[in-house]
This record gives structure tokens, C-alpha cells and sequence, in this order.
């Protein structure tokens, strides 16, 4: 790849769809094993929330500032071209991206090596989050589950049904992100349901290197389980990964107890408040991207 001039100006503009296939492939390289298809799913909450930076038309930066109604916003994909670090144009895309906030309360999903850099910028630590990776091994189930089954979300009361689910377990409603993340391509979506009653839900993606587990959102660790093993089944056996918060020690346990083995760690963190959250019921986060 050519190198841009160092004197140049960095023009940061909205970037497109297309564009983002350039941005994804730079977060594959730095080992962050994006969904094959999760832009579609992010352009349809907010097309509007994604910026790069480019010098001689050249993209050598990126971050996306996502909406979601009047009060929360998150930040993913801060990125700059390896080649062209320490310069001054992440900064600056950062701060442009952050204009579309607004008054929200954002959240990202950080390297803890950055989050000194984080605080200065007014965001404060809310917990870590681990990344756990492999092919699950058997795992008994160390409780009594009640009698369930776990089903496609459509036979569960579909997008509606599960979007008061998840409005339990996200700090904002996101029904257009979920109408797209729960059908997009090579997605499985599937829900617990126990007595008439839907108790969880969980999804699985294709990524670059391991299938994603994501979100894993359940009442216990036990219907968290039972959905866990649906979808490890749904692609085969295969390899996943799924985004553990350190906060729910039951979520931890669980990605344990099937031989995962934890791998990086972010720092989810925020500039403001955020709406109260069934923490206990969030065994998986969707993605660190959009929160």
C-alpha cells in the first residue's frame, strides 16, 4: 500500500458501506475476527455513525460512533493504519466521530492498555470483558434445569418478543440493529423458552477465524447452558468465541466449564450513566463493535 504523504490533510468523512470492508479487514489484522456479515447489521442502526479518515483519498483512519435513541451511543472500530500511527489522525477521527453523539452517554469497549488515554477523554470503567475461545468441550450441567426448549426466535415470538428480552440486558432499545442481527447472513438465532415464557436467546455468526458467539443473554446459567449448546450444534462443532463480562462471575464460570481458554481482554467503559441492566443475565455481549 502506498504511503500518503505525512504533510498532507487528513480529510474525515461518513464512510460507506464499502468503505467499512476496508476498515473490517484492518480489524481482522489486528486479531479482532469481525462477523463476515456484521456491516449490514451495524449500517442499518445507524448508517450515519461511521467515519474514516483519509489523506490523498487514501483511508489511513476509522471509528464508528453508533446511535441508539436520544440517550446512548457507542464507539468501536478506533482505528489507524499500522504504518501511520503516532500522527495525530486517530485523534482527530476520534473526536470527529464523538460530534455525532451528541449529549449521549457513550460506551466503548477498549484495550485496558488505553484506558488511561480513555479516562482523559471522560470515560470510566464499568468492567472487563474476556474473550473466550475453542471448541467447547462436554459439559455436564450443574443444575436442575426446568423443562424447556430451545427453539428459532421466530417461534418464540420473534423480533418483538425478543426485543423486550434484550431491552433487559442493553443499556438502549435497538430494534432495527436486532431485525437485522437476528436474520443476517449465516446468523442462527435461537430462544430458551420455559413454560410459555422466553427465558433467553443467543446468537452465532460466522467470523474471519472462529464462529462468534453473541449476544448470549439468559435468566440462568442453566438456560444460558441449553442455548450455548444449541448453537455450538447449529455450526457443526466448530471453534467459537464468545465475549464474556468479567462482572458476571456465573457467565465466566460457564465458558469455563466447557475448556475455553480466555484470550484479550477490553475494558467496557462509559462517559456517563447508563441505564440499569440485568448484569446477571448477560453471559455473552454482542458484539464489542456496537456494544
Amino acid at each position: 500500500m502506498e504511503r500518503p504523504d505525512p504533510h498532507a490533510r487528513l480529510d474525515i468523512t461518513r464512510a460507506t458501506p464499502d468503505d467499512w470492508q476496508i476498515v473490517g479487514g484492518w480489524a481482522a489484522d489486528e486479531g479482532w475476527n469481525p462477523g463476515l456479515s456484521d456491516s449490514r447489521s451495524f449500517f442499518a442502526q445507524d448508517p450515519d455513525g461511521f467515519f474514516m479518515g483519509r489523506i490523498d483519498g487514501e483511508p489511513v483512519s476509522a471509528v464508528s460512533v453508533v446511535n441508539y435513541g436520544e440517550d446512548y451511543a457507542f464507539l468501536g472500530f478506533y482505528l489507524v493504519r499500522p504504518d501511520l500511527r503516532g500522527r495525530g489522525y486517530g485523534i482527530a477521527t476520534w473526536k470527529a466521530g464523538l460530534v455525532h453523539a451528541g449529549a449521549r452517554t457513550v460506551g466503548l469497549d477498549g484495550v485496558p492498555a488505553q484506558q488511561g488515554n480513555y479516562r482523559k477523554s471522560g470515560f470510566d470503567l464499568a468492567h472487563a470483558t474476556i474473550r473466550y475461545s475453542g471448541i467447547p468441550q462436554p459439559s455436564p450441567s450443574t443444575g436442575d434445569p426446568e423443562p424447556g426448549s430451545v427453539v428459532p426466535v421466530a417461534q418464540a415470538g420473534g423480533l418483538k418478543s425478543i426485543a423486550i428480552y434484550d431491552s433487559c440486558c442493553y443499556p438502549a432499545e435497538r430494534p432495527r440493529f436486532l431485525a437485522s442481527w437476528l436474520t443476517g447472513d449465516g446468523h442462527h438465532a435461537l430462544a430458551r423458552v420455559v413454560d410459555g415464557r422466553v427465558t433467553g436467546y443467543g446468537v452465532v455468526r460466522p467470523a474471519r477465524d472462529t464462529f462468534r458467539i453473541g449476544p448470549l443473554f439468559a435468566d440462568t446459567q442453566d438456560d444460558a447452558r441449553a442455548l450455548f449448546d444449541a448453537l455450538h450444534a447449529s455450526v457443526g462443532g466448530a471453534a467459537v468465541a464468545v465475549d464474556v463480562p468479567g462482572s458476571n462471575p456465573a457467565a465466566v464460570e460457564l465458558a469455563e466449564s466447557y475448556g475455553l481458554t480466555p484470550g484479550f481482554a477490553t475494558a467496557r467503559m462509559y462517559t456517563g450513566p447508563v441505564r440499569p441492566l440485568a448484569g446477571e443475565r448477560i453471559f455473552g455481549v454482542t458484539t464489542l463493535e456496537l456494544g
